[in-house]
This record gives structure tokens, C-alpha cells and sequence, in this order.
């Protein structure tokens, strides 16, 4: 190379710095900041190229060796809420979840009101004596039944039963009957039930079809067992046997109240209230005693509140 190609040389060399200063002046500071960031990166790059192929790269400064922690929150519960909160934030227990929570009140919801209509029923005035005399006797060889799916006595557990026995050519019996409707409108459905033990006193009586129009016409809508040969009439009745008498069995199937004839319906309408408020009784205590608590019928309840 010949002297003056040298002298250009070094002349152009000097132009090209000469122009990057002056580049690097106009530039202000945020673009010196940007051209410097890049510069790191490149340099980050190349590191990076000189060291791919190690099994167990050193962190990144101001990184640390255990990877980030992987959610277990599924996926549609990744994006915080309105309110801002995350998925990972605890669930409410559904008791805590607001003011109403009920988890401490009575399991019997108005047992005060209950008990005090339980005890008017208990304690009215015609209640007579509702003594245990054991279970009710067994029906002996029923025909039949009239007006029911229902095939025995022991199907109507749970129930307060009346039990008349009664003929349809009996005056007696007949004149009964709209007192036992009355009965039966008051009372009749989950918690009672009329059943009619037809025990035919004359020949005439034992025809079921006649048993059946008899009904229809006398209004008697509750079950009939028929009784023809009067079997049934006999066992129940094992001293003096009468047409009408009826017996009042409990929610247990136990005898409480035998009456014979006509009359005192406004005592067997008590009586039949306060079977029932029995029950209803013995149904509150078994309710509070499997929620653990102290039993209705240990508490003192105003029948008049």
C-alpha cells in the first residue's frame, strides 16, 4: 500500500468517528438508555449461546434455584373475581358465610306454639281417664272389609283408632253416627281413623251388599270390617256384649277408652284430642332428644299463651 492510500485511509477513519460522536450526541438520554438495554441483551444472548449445552445451568442473577410453584387451582378459577380477589384465597365454610346462620337454633321449628295447643288438648275438662288396659285383642276372622285398602288393625299404627262395633238394623247404632262424622271431619286423616266392626244381630245383616247401601245411605264413609259370624264381637266383648260400644286405641295399639251406648260424645271428642296431642308429644320429645336437646315434655308451657 503506497503512502497516499494510507493517508485516505486514515483520513476516512477519522470522518467515520467523527460522525458517530456527533450521532451520539444528538441522542438523548432515553435512546442512550434503549441502545444500552439492547447492548445487554446481546450480551445476555451470547452467553446464553456459549453455555446451551450444560445439564444444569447456574440461575440468572437475582433468580433463585427452585422453579416458580405450580397452582392447583383449576383453570377456570384462575382470574381473580371483580372484587379482585384470587383463587388461591380460602373457601368460606357455607355456616360462616352470613349473618343468618341458623345452626344454632331449635331443630323444632314453633315448638312453643306446639306445645301449648298439646297441652290445652291434655288438660281440657272432658278429658276423662285414658288408662293403659294393654293391646287392643285381635280380629278373628274378619269377611271382609268395606271402604279401605286396609286389610288389619295393626296397618293403622301410629294412628288414634276408633273401634265401633255396630250393626246397621241397630237404632242405637245409627243415632251414633252423626256424632262419628263429626269425629271423623274434626280429626280424620295422618293422625285418625273410624273403623266399623259390622256384628250383624239378625240374619238380614249379614248380606255385605246390604252392609255396603246401608252405608251409602247412613253416610258412614270411614272402613268397615265385617264380622259376620261375630267372632271378633265375642272376643272383644268377652262378658256383656253390646251394640254400639266403642274403644279408643292409641298410636300404640293400646286399648285407653271403652264406652257402651249412646252419649258423652263431647267426652269422646276429648278423649280422641288428647291421644292425639299424646303423639304429638312423644313425636316433639324423640325429635329433641336426637337433636340433643332438653325435651318438650319437661317444659312448662301456658295452655292459655
Amino acid at each position: 500500500m503506497n503512502g497516499l492510500t494510507v493517508s485516505k485511509t486514515a483520513r476516512r477513519v477519522t470522518e467515520t468517528r467523527r460522525d458517530s460522536l456527533a450521532m451520539m450526541d444528538a441522542m438523548s438520554p432515553r435512546r442512550l438508555a434503549a441502545a444500552g438495554g439492547l447492548g445487554l441483551v446481546a450480551a445476555l444472548v451470547a452467553a446464553l449461546v456459549v453455555t446451551g449445552d450444560s445439564d444444569d445451568p447456574a440461575p440468572a442473577a437475582g433468580s433463585t434455584a427452585d422453579p416458580a410453584p405450580v397452582s392447583t387451582v383449576p383453570a377456570d378459577d384462575d382470574a381473580a373475581g371483580a372484587d379482585g380477589a384470587t383463587a388461591t384465597e380460602p373457601d368460606v365454610a357455607a355456616d360462616d358465610r352470613s349473618e343468618g346462620d341458623t345452626a344454632n337454633e331449635p331443630v323444632i321449628d314453633g315448638v312453643d306454639s306446639q306445645l301449648a295447643a298439646i297441652r290445652a288438648a291434655l288438660d281440657h275438662p272432658l278429658v276423662p281417664d285414658l288408662p293403659d288396659r294393654g293391646e287392643h285383642p285381635p280380629l278373628r276372622e274378619i269377611d271382609g272389609w268395606q271402604q279401605t285398602d286396609v286389610s288389619s288393625l295393626e296397618e293403622l299404627r301410629g294412628k288414634v283408632v276408633a273401634v265401633q262395633f255396630w250393626t246397621f238394623g241397630c237404632h242405637n247404632c245409627t243415632a251414633t253416627i252423626p256424632h262419628l262424622q263429626e269425629l271423623y271431619a274434626k280429626y280424620g286423616g295422618d293422625e285418625f281413623e273410624i273403623v266399623g266392626i259390622h256384628a250383624p244381630e239378625f240374619d238380614h245383616e249379614r248380606d255385605p251388599g246390604r252392609i255396603a247401601e246401608a252405608a251409602v245411605d247412613l253416610g258412614v264413609t270411614w272402613p268397615i270390617a265385617l264380622d259376620t259370624e261375630k267372632r271378633t264381637f265375642r272376643t272383644w266383648q268377652t262378658e256383656r256384649r253390646f251394640w254400639p260400644r266403642i274403644f279408643l286405641i292409641d298410636q300404640d295399639g293400646n286399648v285407653r277408652y271403652d264406652k257402651i251406648g249412646e252419649g258423652r260424645y263431647d267426652e269422646i271428642d276429648a278423649a280422641v284430642g288428647a291421644l292425639i296431642a299424646e303423639g304429638r308429644l312423644a313425636e316433639l320429645d324423640a325429635a329433641a332428644a336426637a337433636a340433643g336437646e332438653d325435651l318438650p315434655s319437661n317444659s312448662s308451657v301456658d295452655p292459655e299463651a
